[in-house]
């Protein structure tokens, strides 16, 4: 008996799905339609957001290419042509910026302002010989970034795919629902009309028309409100994915029975890679990254140093001021190479200072990393109790809802035959439309449940690829 009546109301909703599927035949001819993982790959290549995403990723990933090149020698060539006095005199003078000096003191016991000119051209060269592990340290870095800015992109498609799913079984138990509302106005249609001809004809009193009357009315309403909330939910689809008014295909394989959980998620499966959680392990890896780099980046550098100068003046070394173009060519040449050690006497405070600052950090994003897991598993044992729930109740509610069916029907007849009043009627009625409605809103939760559950153990793609 609870095979049969299971088989009949899965009858019974299928032909409530059957009225959305053929309302528009002309529109489904001229309209895609598109899967669950249609919508999930058009969201990927137009949402802004995961654009902007993406452009980040490859922004760090160019990013790997200057800390690699960072190190290259620096090498500078300079030419100066200059005409001016050339006085100065010995002594000691601090390097002040834009100020140069010249190496040798006066030759003269006056000065002398005849204007001279000079040529004079260098290359220097400069290379860190060892920067005990600094250049290694900004490199894994710079790939820790990179790491960090993909893993913030895959956790937003993730969120992305979680709302197109969310947005598209939402979408289909409205169409459900107002296909549940439609036959409902239907109902109140027949209702109104028996009640005017048997009010007509005197053996119902007027006021039953009135109230069949003001119950179809609510319907329509009810109706209205139902069509304009799935409006808005395509609306945020479309939004999404960028398709204008996306068509989806109605998906049939749970009504009328309890559904099973899609191939390869089973009420047991482990939580496995999670992009919500792997984005809070690669911002710790991050942070790790820079730790390393500020130890690397206080320690001594050695620096090798090469370069050579030509130089020419229009003053002779015989102290004789000869026209200035004489000045123009290159008349001595000189080279210097060496090694020198650099290091700040204050950087231990420095890297102290920093890696106190990288330290809480650290602290900070595993912790959040933690969180996320702790919630990540609160959500999936939420989800287990939530389907355990919706199929115990999909195992009952055919029962309900064939039950509320018959009552209908048997007072249908009576209020014809005029046994009943349309109270009666109406009461049916709305106890037919409650299990409608409760069948359709705890399939929804079934699968509402199941998409929560694979996107808290990472079966998220899984998932959406078993929707067709």
């Amino acid at each position: 008996m609870m095979a049969d009546s299971c088989k009949s109301t899965a009858g019974l909703l299928m032909g409530i799905i059957l009225l959305v599927a053929t309302a528009c035949p002309v529109l489904a001819q001229r309209t895609t339609i598109h899967s669950l993982a249609d919508l999930v790959d058009s969201a990927s290549r137009h949402l802004p957001l995961l654009l902007e995403k993406q452009a980040l990723v490859q922004s760090a990933q160019a990013g790997i290419s200057e800390a690699r090149h960072a190190f290259l020698p620096q090498v500078n060539v300079v030419e100066e042509l200059s005409v001016g006095s050339a006085n100065d005199l010995t002594g000691p003078f601090l390097p002040m910026p834009g100020v140069l000096h010249s190496i040798a003191g006066s030759i003269n016991g006056a000065s002398n302002y005849q204007a001279v000119t000079g040529n004079m051209a260098s290359l220097y060269g400069q290379y860190d010989l060892v920067t005990f592990g600094l250049k290694d340290a900004k490199v894994e870095s710079a790939r820790a970034f990179a790491g960090l800015t993909r893993a913030d992109l895959e956790k937003e498609r993730y969120l992305v795919k979680w709302e197109i799913a969310k947005l598209y079984f939402n979408i289909l138990s409205r169409r459900y629902q107002l296909a549940v509302d439609e036959e409902d106005v239907r109902r109140y249609e027949s209702m109104y009309t028996i009640s005017r001809a048997l009010t007509g004809s005197g053996v119902n009193p007027g006021v039953d028309s009135s109230l069949a009357k003001a119950g179809l009315s609510r319907t329509r309403v009810s109706y209205n409100q139902a069509s304009g909330e799935l409006r808005r939910l395509q609306q945020q689809l479309a939004y999404l994915t960028g398709i204008a008014s996306p068509e989806i295909a109605m998906d049939t394989s749970g009504v009328g029975h309890s559904p099973a959980l899609p191939a390869g998620l089973t009420s047991d499966t482990a939580a496995v890679f999670n992009p919500l959680a792997d984005y809070y392990a690669k911002q710790k890896l991050q942070y790790g990254a820079e730790q390393d780099l500020a130890r690397k980046s206080y320690l001594p550098r050695v620096i090798l140093g090469a370069g050579g100068w030509a130089r020419g003046s229009s003053i002779q070394y015989s102290n004789v001021y000869e026209s200035p173009g004489e000045g123009l060519g290159y008349q001595r040449l000189n080279y210097l190479a060496g090694i020198g050690v650099t290091y700040d006497l204050f950087n231990g405070v420095h890297r102290r200072d920093r890696l106190n600052v990288l330290n809480q950090q650290v602290n900070a994003a595993d912790y959040a990393l933690q969180q996320e897991q702790l919630s990540l598993r609160n959500q999936q044992l939420q989800a287990d109790e939530s389907i355990r729930t919706a199929k115990a109740n999909l195992a009952e509610l055919p029962v309900q809802l064939q039950a509320a069916t018959d009552a209908y029907n048997q007072k249908l007849a009576q209020y014809k035959a005029g046994i009943i009043n349309l109270v009666d009627l109406v009461t049916a009625s709305f106890e037919l439309l409650q299990a409608q409605t409760g069948y359709i809103q705890t399939l929804n939760e079934w699968y509402t449940a199941s998409l929560d559950k694979a996107a808290a153990t990472g079966n998220l793609d899984l998932f959406i690829q078993t929707i067709k």
